[in-house]
């Protein structure tokens, strides 16, 4: 296995880093490990964004939404004619 250093690591990044470590219970070292492998790693995700959300949102349960009734009148014909066209 290879060792690295980073090097003018911000303060701010560090101490999130040690926050999450004792979070998940890790040495820092295994959380930055945990972290540069999930993100370098990633396979790209086999579903699209609607199978996304609806996975993300499922717990909150559903929403049923009445469906209105289709109008008597039937829809009107639209033409593109240039009968109106004053040119």
């Amino acid at each position: 296995m290879a060792t690295i250093t980073v090097r003018n690591l911000d303060d701010e990044v560090k101490e999130l880093l040690r926050i999450s470590a004792a979070k998940n219970g890790h040495s820092m070292e295994e959380e930055a490990r945990m972290i540069l492998k999930q993100a370098l790693m990633k396979k790209p995700p086999r579903y699209g964004l609607g199978t996304w959300m609806h996975q993300h949102f499922a717990e909150f349960g559903g929403v049923e939404l009445e469906i209105p009734p289709r109008d008597a009148v039937p829809p009107r014909i639209v033409t593109f004619d240039d009968d109106d066209d004053p040119a």
